[in-house]
């Protein structure tokens, strides 16, 4: 049987080493990014490149989203030239991007209006991650929809989690990310005391990433800190929009995300300071005397 047709929309750090796994597995991929220039090596793998979110979303069978926000994933898909208005009846639409609980419902609504099947499947892992086809899924969405993706989906991922309705996987994304920032930024505080104290950096850093506190996370980025101008993994600017999503659903869950909103003073210090475009583990340098 023929494989089925994908549109990509976006192709940054993630949405860029996603694609390319199903260039890989000789999925028939048409993309579309703002930025065209990061288009023309897909082009010369054979993908189609489309000059529209609607253009690349004619013919698929299934049309995925990898962009950074709310504001970006609505013009991608909503609008004169958004990927709905090309979506054929019976599409897949599969939103993979960070993004609110509320914009996922309202993307599901306007799927369905279309005559389309939705599913939010964020994912867990980052740029290596992407590129290897090791991402792990965590899908909202009925459960026959996830079944017609499953095939799609695993190209590109080591696990695929359905946790139920829509927005479920919108949810615990945010929840995911906003833990994660937490670590990230108490990790930034702790280096800071060890250099501004005198310990010696190294064994420091060895002691608390073998110890209780040496989660994955806390061992990557730590090497990151400690180098010049590391390469973006993940964008600093993100975890900041991350972590202001993730308090505004603690908000409307009563629950209110003191230790999410001291990381985010954090990261928008660093923003501030000029880190932003940077890699998260940028979040340690305003600490940094000069």
């Amino acid at each position: 049987m023929s494989k089925p047709r994908i549109a990509f929309l976006g192709l940054g750090i993630m949405g860029g080493g996603m694609a390319r796994r199903l260039i890989t597995n000789s999925f028939p991929l048409a993309v579309f990014n703002r930025n065209s220039e990061k288009s023309k090596p897909f082009a010369a793998d054979g993908a189609h490149v489309a000059n529209s979110p609607r253009e690349a979303a004619a013919q698929a069978d299934f049309i995925i989203s990898m962009v950074a926000d709310d504001t970006a994933a609505r013009a991608m898909w909503l609008g004169e030239n958004g990927a709905l208005a090309g979506a054929k009846p019976g599409a897949v639409c599969i939103e993979c991007s960070t993004v609110t609980v509320n914009w996922v419902r309202e993307l599901a609504t306007a799927a369905t209006a279309k005559n389309c099947e939705f599913l939010d499947a964020p994912v867990t892992g980052s740029k290596t991650q992407a590129a290897s086809g090791e991402l792990s899924f965590i899908v909202g969405g009925e459960a026959v929809t996830l079944e017609k993706a499953r095939p799609v989906l695993a190209t590109m991922s080591k696990a695929i989690t359905h946790l139920g309705l829509t927005g479920s996987g919108a949810l615990l994304k945010l929840i995911n990310n906003f833990v994660c920032g937490v670590q990230i930024a108490s990790l930034a505080e702790a280096l800071a005391m060890i250099e501004r104290s005198g310990l010696d950096r190294v064994k420091a850093l060895e002691i608390l990433t073998n110890g209780a506190p040496g989660s994955p996370l806390v061992k990557a980025v730590s090497g990151r800190m400690t180098q010049p101008e590391a390469a973006p993994n993940f964008l600093l600017r993100l975890m900041a929009k991350d972590l202001g999503y993730a308090i505004e659903e603690g908000g409307k869950l009563s629950v209110e995300l003191v230790t999410a909103t001291a990381a985010l003073e954090d990261f928008q210090r660093a923003i501030a300071t000029g880190h932003g475009e940077k890699d998260i583990a940028a979040v340690i340098e305003p600490f940094r005397r000069s």
